[in-house]
């Protein structure tokens, strides 16, 4: 049966679609966002504090190497579909990094099937955000290098832009790493991890109790927001929809390895499934339009939250999930 919180998500779209005037306040929508990734930080930091670092950094680097892969993998595939070098790196930037969001569906998928996970999971979720993002400006800079851009030309001629392009870069580390969704999730980790189940006792009420009707809410703005992706899907035509629905598939296939190699539950399995077949839409667009302002980001956000993330919530936790059942 589908999960309750997916109905709220396809709500919100049929809301769009209807020209509904329903909308979520913005000051709401940003509370909400802080909530889940500081529950999810913190739910991952109370598990860490039960291990040894050494025990778990073996995950923490192969999914930061999975992250920079991916980006790596798909850029060539996406230039032989027709975007342009620029415009793949972006996209390609978006399926390396990680949806926060899909993961708590994935997670709550998965205890209503009574399937157990690791419960630090949400460690991988803050280590695989910024790899991918950094190996796709890397490689849509280089793009850039290699159009020789009068833009470009312009930056490399001039001192005063040269010195510019640096400070840029030094905002975009800034931005990955200082950026909501990291923070958030790296010290809701870190709080847990010093704390403790026990020392977190008092607030546990508020970040556990509340914390799937928080997701229902949520996702009912992420479906008016989606909702309002589907004419740029339009534009773009059956590229964009295979993008936005092969890639998930695919990547999927690469969490599913990745996972029996580590020697994960089953459920762990079906977690790192879910996030390598994911796509950033918080994030990965912030820091891309700051470091890479040529590509274009209406086509992005479309793949990633118009097809990628209602694919993987309605259809895709269900179908990794059943293949980790089957490979793991």
């Amino acid at each position: 049966m589908i999960d309750a919180v997916v109905l709220f998500f396809i709500l919100g779209v049929i809301a769009r679609l209807g020209k509904s005037d329903l909308k979520l306040p913005q000051a709401l929508y940003e509370a909400l966002s802080v909530y889940l990734l500081l529950a999810i930080g913190l739910k991952g930091g109370i598990e860490l504090h039960k291990q040894s670092l050494a025990a778990v950094l073996p995950q923490i680097l192969a999914c930061m190497a999975l992250g920079a892969l991916i980006p790596v993998l798909m850029t060539p595939l996406l230039k032989r579909m027709g975007f342009s070098g620029v415009d793949s790196a972006v996209l390609a930037a978006h399926y390396g990094s990680v949806s926060v969001v899909t993961f708590a569906v994935a997670s709550s998928y998965l205890q209503r099937q009574a399937i157990a996970f690791e419960a630090h999971a949400a460690l991988w979720v803050a280590v695989m955000e910024a790899p991918g993002i950094v190996a796709g400006v890397f490689l849509a800079r280089r793009e850039l290098s290699r159009a020789k851009t009068l833009e470009l030309n312009r930056v490399r001629a001039s001192e005063g832009k040269a010195t510019e392009a640096k400070s840029n870069w030094r905002e975009l580390a800034h931005e990955v790493l200082f950026g909501k969704s990291v923070l958030l999730l790296v010290g809701g980790l870190v709080i847990g991890a010093v704390m403790g189940e026990q020392g977190l006792a008092p607030i546990a009420a508020l970040f556990t109790d509340l914390f799937k009707g928080v997701l229902a809410l949520f996702l009912l703005e992420l479906g008016l927001v989606a909702g309002a992706q589907l004419p740029e899907v339009k534009r773009y035509g059956l590229r964009l929809l295979a993008v936005g629905i092969v890639s998930p598939l695919v990547l999927s296939l690469l969490g599913v390895g990745l996972g029996i190699l580590l020697g994960l539950s089953v459920g762990g399995v079906a977690i790192l499934a879910t996030l390598s077949a994911s796509a950033s839409y918080i994030a990965a667009p912030t820091a891309m339009r700051m470091a890479v302002p040529q590509g274009n980001a209406g086509l992005s956000i479309a793949a990633a939250l118009g097809i990628s993330f209602p694919f993987n919530i309605v259809v895709g936790v269900p179908l990794y999930t059943w293949l980790a059942l089957r490979l793991a």
